[in-house]
């Protein structure tokens, strides 16, 4: 990683997993961490040196807009924070299903009412589990065929659209903001222990065990994040993840996004979706 000394950043979800091992790494290269997070007591325990901790809660509007009124210029945005859960269907404060709520249209929000003060990058974390989605537009909040498993692949499906579309709005705007995207692989993150906190505790305690025998550390999996927000010659609308074993583990590369995340009509469709539905507009 470069020299980050004189650059800020605002990284989501920062207080555990992939966002506190991006936070700790940045601000360890010299970068001034915004630590946006639901838990500010959880974030303080483990915030670097010269970090600063603000709340944030992507599955409400509100405290999106509370945030971003109290944020300055800045040179990254890492939408990080992400949520999965497996048990019954769940909503946002503003009536979202609670994966696209969090996972994308908080992000959404935020990106549009920070763009303005950004002055690098905005990187968005994917998942491999998008390349087995589909949107339903007609069903976006999942009311008809839920399951918390096919509603998170919306979820990482819509923000890998919102990235990509994200990239070509910038683009036409001839803005110098890059919008890229990057996914972990298959990680050991609180992730899975939260999305199975509704089974019995010998089903977690075996789902836990399995997890860690099939995934890569929380430091290996952020590097694809880091590369995004930091590596020079990375241009708007990449996409890294790990280079083998399915994107599942391994080192950094370039990775293609799933066909209908590159087409541009579902782009189209998402981010007026998106606008509707936020009441945040930009690049319109």
């Amino acid at each position: 990683m470069p020299d980050l000394r004189g650059r800020t950043a605002v990284v989501t979800g920062a207080n555990s997993g992939l966002g506190r091992v991006t936070a700790t790494e940045l601000a360890r290269h010299g970068a001034h961490v915004i630590m946006a997070v639901r838990n500010t007591a959880a974030g303080e325990r483990v915030a670097p040196a010269g970090a600063e901790v603000r709340h944030l809660d992507l599955a409400d509007l509100a405290s999106v807009r509370a945030f971003a009124k109290g944020v300055g210029e800045i040179d990254l945005l890492i939408n990080n924070a992400g949520l999965v859960l497996l048990g019954p269907r769940q909503q946002t404060a503003d009536g979202f299903e609670l994966h696209l709520g969090t996972n994308m249209l908080g992000p959404f929000a935020l990106t549009g009412l920070l763009l303005d003060r950004v002055k690098d990058r905005i990187v968005s974390l994917s998942s491999i589990v998008h390349k087995r989605a589909r949107l339903e537009f007609d069903d976006l909040m999942s009311k008809r065929d839920y399951t918390g498993s096919r509603a998170y692949g919306r979820s990482k499906l819509a923000t890998t659209v919102f990235g990509l579309e994200l990239d070509r709005r910038l683009r036409a705007a001839g803005s110098p903001v890059m919008s890229v995207l990057a996914h972990p692989g298959l990680t050991d993150t609180n992730l899975t222990p939260r999305a199975n906190a509704h089974r019995g505790a010998f089903q977690q305690r075996l789902i836990n065990a399995v997890s860690k025998r099939a995934t890569q550390s929380v430091e290996r999996g952020t590097l694809p994040q880091l590369y995004a927000a930091t590596a020079a010659g990375v241009r708007g609308g990449q996409f890294f993840g790990p280079s083998g074993l399915g994107e599942t583990r391994g080192r950094v590369t370039e990775v293609r996004a799933s066909e209908h995340a590159r087409d541009p009509e579902v782009g189209r469709r998402l981010w007026a979706a998106a606008v509707a539905l936020t009441g945040v507009s930009y690049l319109e």
